[in-house]
């Protein structure tokens, strides 16, 4: 009889692990668990992804302890595939843990990248699938890896509504000595509006004049000559206008216009120290009528002004990705590169992890003891600064204020490339500076004196 009970014991440690209560001697054995790994959360119907909410958690992704028949460390990687046969697998994220979560804006973005919008005025549907999957990676012991299942998560993007969407570059531009020095670079640009015949232009100007004409070509050009408010062909009509952030209004039924001091920055402890520099300035990008900064921020708290002028400071007390007045509104942020973008038209806004475009050289920062002079991507692919003070020297331009990936333009042909020797001259002064990551014969740069 204790040979049997012997082997039993033998046997009952093989196939589990035994646990012996010694006042009543009885013993049980733990289930192995199953080889593998499962989502454990319910996942919802439908998804409903939108600007206003980018900062909120769009699911949190659960599961129990992926088991590989021995114990052992495990590593777990969220996935996301576009095709949704994970071919094309991207990293959402990694943790030890047994929980990921992920961002509306996040969703969004990988909602764009599968070809869906929320503009009515394109063929791209404005509803589509996302797909996930948590890969469980076995520890010192190797071993090949396990899968969930395939997790599919439907997503609807609203239709903007009429006026929220893209508008067109005007025809119109603002040129003069207050901008590009009579025409030695591009107008400053002029865009549609939601009412017929009203164009608008955000646009930095210098000390100087200026005027209006339409394709960058004179002849037909208006400027005021009676500064009544109204646009005329008259002699000595320039205008006069003192460096600042502008918006341009002009309506083109009446030929009335209007020139208002206008920016709105990102200010705080997160970037300039509650001031003490310039506000990070938002540039408006017409393709989605919101207003944009590409920006390194540091650890602490933001909010949004206008004219970097305390009084209708905007924040976010209740965390909902909607700007509000409210007391202790604050938004706290952490050290990194980031898109911030605005919408005026709701308040709404986001802050999402991103690369940032910037000029670094002796020419700036003598390469690199400040921060670098930041782009923002105004548009897929398309950056763009204003107000850029230059010195006497050289310049490249890099990603996130690091030596990876730096450009420059050794053949002198305004197409960025990363040859030998291929610092870009320029002299002091005042700038315009865009890069062009989408022309067809590689990043092309521009880089304005004004």
């Amino acid at each position: 009889m204790k040979n049997i009970k012997i082997l039993s014991l033998l046997i009952l440690a093989i196939i589990g692990f035994t646990s012996c209560d010694q006042e009543d001697d009885l013993m049980f054995v733990a289930k192995v668990p199953e080889e593998g790994i499962r989502f454990s959360n319910t996942f919802l119907e439908e998804y409903t992804l939108t600007t206003a909410t980018s900062k909120n958690i769009g699911e949190r992704f659960i599961w129990e302890d992926a088991y590989f028949g021995v114990p052992t460390n495990v590593e777990y990687e969220l996935q996301n595939s576009i095709l949704g046969d994970f071919t094309d697998a991207t990293v959402v994220s990694t943790t030890a843990g047994n929980e990921l979560s992920i961002t509306i804006g996040n969703m969004l973005k990988y909602a764009e990248a599968a070809g869906l919008d929320n503009d009515p005025n394109t063929d791209n549907p404005n509803t589509g699938e996302l797909y996930f999957r948590l890969m469980a990676s076995p520890g010192t012991d190797g071993g090949l890896p396990v899968y969930t299942e395939i997790q599919t998560i439907n997503v609807v993007l609203p239709e903007a509504v009429s006026g929220g969407g893209a508008y067109e570059v005007a025809s119109w531009g603002v040129v003069g000595s207050g901008y590009n020095n009579w025409g030695a670079f591009a107008d400053g640009k002029f865009y549609t509006t939601a009412t017929d015949g009203v164009i608008v232009s955000y646009v930095n100007l210098v000390d100087g004049e200026i005027k209006f004409r339409e394709n960058n070509t004179w002849g037909g050009d208006l400027g005021d000559a009676n500064l009544d408010g109204v646009l005329d062909a008259d002699a000595d009509n320039n205008i006069a206008v003192t460096a600042g952030d502008y918006k341009i209004t002009i309506n083109t039924n009446d030929n009335s216009y209007t020139i208002e001091e206008f920016s709105w920055g990102i200010v705080g402890s997160g970037y300039n120290n509650w001031g003490e520099t310039p506000d990070a300035k938002l540039y408006y990008d017409h393709t989605t009528d919101t207003f944009k900064a590409s920006v390194k921020l540091l650890n602490g708290d933001i909010k949004l002004r206008m004219n970097n002028t305390w009084g209708g400071d905007l924040g976010d007390a209740n965390l909902d990705g909607v700007l509000d007045a409210d007391a202790d509104n604050n938004i706290a942020v952490t050290e990194g590169h980031y898109l911030v973008t605005l919408d005026l038209k709701d308040n709404s806004y986001a802050i999402e992890e991103a690369t940032v475009w910037g000029a670094v050289g002796s020419g700036y920062n003598n390469w690199g003891e400040t921060p670098d002079a930041a782009l923002t991507e105004i548009q897929p692919g398309v950056w763009f600064a204003e107000n850029i003070t230059l010195l006497d020297g050289d310049l490249k331009f890099r990603p996130d204020n690091a030596w990876n990936g730096d450009y420059g333009d050794a053949n002198a042909d305004n197409i960025l490339d990363q040859d030998p020797d291929n610092n870009i001259a320029v002299t002091a002064g005042n700038y315009v500076i865009s890069i062009d990551f989408n022309d067809v014969d590689g990043p092309k740069y521009f880089i304005g004196k004004r």
